[in-house]
């Protein structure tokens, strides 16, 4: 029975130490290290785009409380940012210009 006992302790701590030692060469290959490189980026994404959802939620809770206070300084109601229409120059171009123009040479008279 003791044999028994410590010849299954020493199959399964030799599979559990198989499996441990092909998955650390696995990461060591090009294609692991790729795996982890990719992981790592996806992360700091993540981590990027909450840190930006983060400010732009503190900007807009920023922007209400600074229009609250004018409205309560000044009497004024200010409107919303988004809600106002947006004019750029490249809306004023699109208008004057509606067909870009041709990137051709113009052609020589012979």
């Amino acid at each position: 029975m003791k044999r028994t006992f410590w010849f299954g302790l020493g199959v399964v701590s030799g599979v559990a130490l198989t499996r441990k030692a092909s998955k650390s060469a696995r990461q060591v290959t090009p294609a692991g290290l790729a795996s982890n490189v990719g992981d790592a980026i996806r992360e700091l994404a993540g981590a990027l785009g909450s840190f930006g959802a983060d400010v732009r939620a503190g900007m807009s809770e920023r922007e209400q409380e600074l229009q609250e206070q004018v409205k309560r300084d000044t009497g004024i109601a200010v409107r919303p940012a988004q809600a106002r229409p947006r004019a750029g120059r490249h809306a004023s171009a699109a208008r004057a210009n509606p067909r870009p123009a041709s990137r051709r040479a113009p052609k020589a008279d012979a």
